[in-house]
């Protein structure tokens, strides 16, 4: 007989995909897997902090997200389009305001504008969940 083994990579099972496609344990992540210097900011850098939108002396809603930047405004930093929502509100996406503005849904928590990154292409669902899964980790400055 034949045994096939699959892997799904689906949220809500433990297994996802890092921002190169590489499968990895979400649910078996320890508090330190996920590093915003060299996970999470690479991702910030190639879609938010291009052609002066969230980078340089007068960036987007004050939220530069360059290099060595990006995580003091946006940890604990109050969002600009909506009163009462933090940025990144750390162990807690679902109350996280940039995640609701990369996932579009900020509308559904009484934000405002469009998509981000705005014009651009929206980040992947392994990004989306990569940033997701750092928060929830405690959205550290690692």
């Amino acid at each position: 007989s034949v045994i096939v083994v699959a892997a799904f990579a689906c949220a809500g099972n433990g297994v996802g995909l890092d921002e190169q496609g590489n499968p990895i344990d979400t649910a078996n992540q320890t508090s330190d897997s996920i590093s915003f210097a060299t996970r999470v900011q690479p991702i910030f850098t190639a879609n938010c902090a291009f052609a002066g939108c969230h980078a340089g002396t007068s960036p987007q809603q004050g939220m530069n997200l360059s290099a060595g930047l990006a995580h003091q405004n946006i940890v604990n930093v109050p969002a600009n389009e909506r009163a009462g929502m933090m940025r990144v509100k750390p162990f807690e996406p679902d109350s996280s305001y940039l995640v609701h503005k990369i996932q579009g849904t900020q509308g559904t928590v009484g934000g405002s504008g469009g998509q981000m990154p705005l014009g651009g292409t929206p980040l992947s669902a392994q990004q989306i969940s990569l940033i997701r899964a750092w928060i929830t980790q405690g959205a550290k400055n690692n």
